[in-house]
């Protein structure tokens, strides 16, 4: 559009400066055969809009010689900067962009893909990098050029383009992630999303905000690994504060990397295989993740440790 436009500008302003001296074309002396067609009022104009001419086609009054030293020689000027600022917005900066891109890319490998730069990803981005996360391991898709501003001045590599498209996918190489983070603001596009980040990574742990409680099931159809309701969430903690706001304060605790303790989840350690979830020294366990079950510290499978499991246990903070 940018180049049609600057095509339109270039076409009207070339079409000012003929209908110009064809109306003053008496103004004008042709030293080939003494007479100025309508030829020759376009070919004097695209001369003198474009070089100093070439003395075949003079103006020989004084309104014509102002005219072309006032109006024609300054959008002789315009002409050459637009000419120079599309050659590089659609030569030059994209051969360069695309040349920076393929750097990139080849490098993508265990990066972290958040679609959707608005309220819920930018603090999605913020806790990460709180959480150690290094913004250069993190790549932001969204449509919306200032939002990728803001995500590209936390240090994070940006894609505009439409995350719903397997070329925007190819793109970030998404195979080649750890995770996604799908927070476009709109339930089926998030589910759209999701459909086409489970086509190209099958494997992929993809986390999905959903606000409708109805589309939690779609989403899990769709591919989605965990699915979070912000409304649900926020209703627990309305709930919880009713008994006191000890809980709805250590819930917070828990969920950002600010607080004094939060959750964490890893792999068992080969040393810790055989312990029970209370011998472990790392944190205060409190769940186990084996084989697709949710096992309680207080269930006695939490006794015995397996190669494989994952532990979901308390841990301090720095703070």
């Amino acid at each position: 559009m940018q180049l049609v436009l600057r095509i339109i500008v270039l076409l009207s302003l070339l079409a000012f400066i003929v209908a110009v001296h064809w109306i003053e074309r008496d103004s004008l002396k042709d030293n080939h055969d003494g007479h100025v067609s309508f030829v020759d009022a376009i070919y004097f104009t695209m001369i003198s809009a474009t070089t100093t001419g070439y003395g075949d086609i003079v103006p020989v009054t004084d309104r014509s010689r102002l005219f072309d030293a006032l109006i024609v020689t300054p959008l002789r000027i315009f002409f050459i900067l637009i000419l120079a600022g599309t050659a590089y917005t659609f030569v030059i900066k994209r051969t360069w962009n695309n040349w920076l891109m393929q750097q990139i890319q080849r490098k993508l490998t265990d990066h972290i893909v958040i679609t959707g730069f608005g309220t819920t990803g930018s603090r999605a981005v913020e806790e990460l990098m709180a959480r150690g996360i290094d913004p250069k391991t993190i790549v932001v898709i969204d449509q919306d050029r200032e939002a990728l501003d803001c995500a590209e001045e936390l240090g994070c590599a940006v894609l505009q383009g439409d995350a719903t498209r397997d070329a925007t996918m190819d793109a970030v190489r998404v195979e080649k992630a750890s995770s996604l983070i799908v927070s476009a603001g709109r339930d089926d596009t998030t589910i759209l999303i999701c459909l086409t980040a489970r086509h190209n990574a099958p494997d992929l742990p993809i986390t999905v905000s959903i606000r409708a409680r109805d589309n939690e099931l779609p989403a899990n159809a769709a591919g989605a690994t965990t699915v979070i309701n912000p409304t649900s969430f926020a209703g627990l903690l309305l709930a919880g504060s009713v008994h006191g706001t000890g809980i709805a304060d250590y819930l917070s605790d828990l969920a950002s990397a600010d607080g004094r303790v939060q959750l964490s989840e890893r792999t068992v350690g080969d040393e810790e295989a055989g312990q029970s979830l209370a011998e472990i020294t790392t944190g205060l366990g409190v769940r186990i993740l084996r084989k697709g079950r949710a096992i309680g510290f207080w269930e006695k499978e939490a006794k015995t440790l397996q190669p494989g499991d994952r532990i979901i246990e308390i841990v301090p903070t720095a703070s």
